[in-house]
């Protein structure tokens, strides 16, 4: 019998998927639970186990982690007499891996306080890929002790793993993170449409950007759906389009100005609009073409 923890897991999504498989090949027992049976069976035949519900998986855990797109779901998956809180046992350690408001994250960790419930915020960075290689930066936000007891499980997930300070850190560092990456990539789409007006080698120009300062992860990881128009989402523009508004409001409530990053939030916006939402956020790059006359879309 294993002495490692028992994890329960909710939300196996593009992310979420990958991430609990990483945890069954480092030895944990996982019980899943999201509302997509296909994604249950992929547990299954992955080495987990899949549950009929949010209380059938967290009813035993001692660690349970939840993967979901945004505030409304965590909320749902967390509250009522169907949720987390209310079938979870006391002691249990409760890590809360989605992008989502950090108010939000501060609101959880004290009703799960009051049930006993230990809470850390641990949002994720580094896509489906980093989701799969189990290189993710995960950026955490609550107690030393809880985040000390997690690591182990955290290690498995990722490679850049910090304790950013209490309830609601993780999530604000994971907000400015969001901002910097929508912005990066709406830089390299400019670019990559001037350099194909240019009529320069767009394979070449990356290669040579990406070794000088303007090389990023965000390049290395997207050059690929620039050069061949392959916006399958590892990101969905949807989900950023969310992040976007937590952290320009965020922003707000603390008075910072973001005048580049409010401007990326409106693009952001405009590809989902225009019905962008489902593709990934490197599809920046069609609103750069679009805004420039030139595009290779059907």
């Amino acid at each position: 019998m294993s002495n490692l923890p028992k994890i329960a897991w909710i939300g196996l999504g593009i992310m979420g998927s990958p991430m609990a498989e990483n945890l069954i090949k480092a030895g944990y027992t996982v019980t899943g639970y999201t509302l997509e049976a296909d994604k249950l069976e992929r547990l299954a035949a992955a080495g987990g186990t899949a549950a009929t519900s949010v209380a059938d998986a967290v009813t035993d855990a001692d660690v349970i982690i939840t993967m979901v797109p945004a505030s409304p779901h965590v909320e749902a998956i967390a509250y009522g007499p169907d949720g987390i809180l209310a079938h979870a046992r006391r002691g249990a350690l409760l890590i809360d891996m989605s992008s989502i408001t950090p108010q939000t994250s501060v609101d959880l960790a004290k009703a799960a306080a009051d049930k006993g419930i230990r809470v850390l915020d641990a949002p994720v960075s580094g896509g489906e890929a980093g989701a799969v290689e189990a290189v993710l930066s995960i950026m955490a936000g609550g107690a030393q002790a809880d985040f000390d007891a997690a690591r182990p499980i955290l290690e498995a997930l990722g490679k850049t793993i910090v304790l950013c300070g209490p309830h609601g850190a993780g999530q604000t560092v994971k907000a400015a993170n969001q901002l910097i990456v929508a912005v990066n990539i709406q830089a390299c789409a400019e670019a990559v449409v001037f350099l194909e007006k240019s009529g320069v080698d767009l394979t070449a120009a990356l290669d040579v950007l990406g070794g000088g300062l303007a090389g990023s992860t965000v390049l290395t990881r997207k050059k690929d759906n620039f050069k061949n128009r392959d916006f399958q989402p590892g990101f969905r523009i949807d989900l950023h389009h969310k992040d976007m508004g937590i952290v320009t409001d965020a922003a707000r409530t603390v008075g910072a100005a973001l005048p580049v990053g409010t401007l990326v939030a409106s693009l952001v916006a405009s590809l989902r609009a225009q019905g962008d939402g489902g593709l990934d956020h490197s599809a920046l790059l069609r609103g750069v073409e679009r805004l420039s006359g030139h595009t290779t879309e059907d």
